[in-house]
């Protein structure tokens, strides 16, 4: 009879535990694409900006005040959850800095309202040290201690449409 009894719910339980894998497989692939939207380090194509090049935002890069350590620009969704959020932002480029002017072809995922945060870690140590590297923000706006660098999304939001949307943005560094 115990054996009966094992059979039994042998072969009752599998179609819920395959039921309960597929479901939980679907939910997996579904959350999947969403969380892969984030955090994208990609490499500075510029060819991604040509003329058949679109959504992206062409930028420009200037003062940068040594070439050493590395430029880091970052690309953010215009809104007050998600723009200088740790681990909100979308694409990341990396490239060793050059003094003076840098060009970064950015893709965005879709039309929409974008904002772009350079970071010149000019020692290469990964850590923010506030009287040697700079930063800069799309629409150049001030940053001072009083705003610790974090300007409102609402003045650095840019608008991008289906095509290639090229801004200017100005390094700034400490100086003491």
């Amino acid at each position: 009879m115990a054996r009966m009894n094992t059979s039994y719910l042998a072969r009752t339980a599998r179609p819920f535990a395959s039921a309960a894998f597929a479901f939980g497989a679907l939910a997996f692939a579904v959350s999947a694409p969403a969380l892969a939207q984030y955090r994208q380090t990609i490499g500075n194509d510029l060819s991604k900006c040509g003329a058949d090049g679109g959504p992206a935002v062409m930028v420009t890069v200037n003062g940068i005040k040594s070439s050493t350590g590395k430029v880091r620009v970052q690309s953010y969704r215009a809104n007050a959850s998600e723009w200088l959020e740790k681990g909100r932002w979308l694409n990341r480029i990396e490239a060793p800095a050059r003094a003076g002017t840098m060009r970064f072809c950015m893709p965005v995922p879709a039309a929409g309202s974008y904002g772009i945060a350079v970071r010149h870690d000019a020692n290469g140590n990964g850590d923010t040290d506030l009287t040697k590297d700079g930063g800069a923000m799309s629409n150049n706006p001030s940053i001072n201690i009083l705003n610790l660098g974090k300007p409102s999304f609402r003045k650095t939001a840019i608008s991008v449409g289906q095509e290639v949307k090229a801004i200017r943005i100005q390094m700034r560094y400490m100086s003491l």
